[in-house]
């Protein structure tokens, strides 16, 4: 993979991990109350936007990314998102890793590196 893709990946990672936690931020807040109010509490909060603005931020740099890998090894490396945030999930919000989703991240971490050792063939 060439250094530009590298870093559209690494950057794509980093857009994915920042919109779910600001959007976790913004869903968990207990002070955000119910139904309709609850959107509006949320609306006025910038973890909501942030989580907007990282998500559009990212699909342009997957756009990006695609352009220049196949789509078989971009899905694939861009399946190390679910580690990385299931891991700042647990450090930020204390969230649960249990031995079988330990098992997960070991398996979706092999795979990326396969991926990324093989280079797309």
């Amino acid at each position: 993979m060439s250094p530009l893709a590298i870093t559209l990946w690494l950057l794509n990672v980093t857009l994915d991990t920042v919109g779910q936690l600001a959007f976790k931020a913004a869903a968990g807040d207990p002070d955000a109350g119910d139904g309709l109010a609850r959107w509006r509490y949320m609306a006025a909060r910038p973890w909501i936007w942030v989580g907007i603005g990282s998500y559009v931020a990212e699909f342009l740099v997957w756009i990006a990314f695609l352009s220049l890998v196949d789509l078989s090894e971009g899905v694939l490396l861009g399946s190390i998102n679910i580690v990385v945030i299931m891991i700042a999930g647990r450090i930020l919000f204390r969230e649960k890793l249990t031995p079988l989703r330990v098992t997960g991240i070991l398996l979706v971490t092999a795979g990326v590196c396969i991926v990324g050792i093989a280079g797309g063939g």
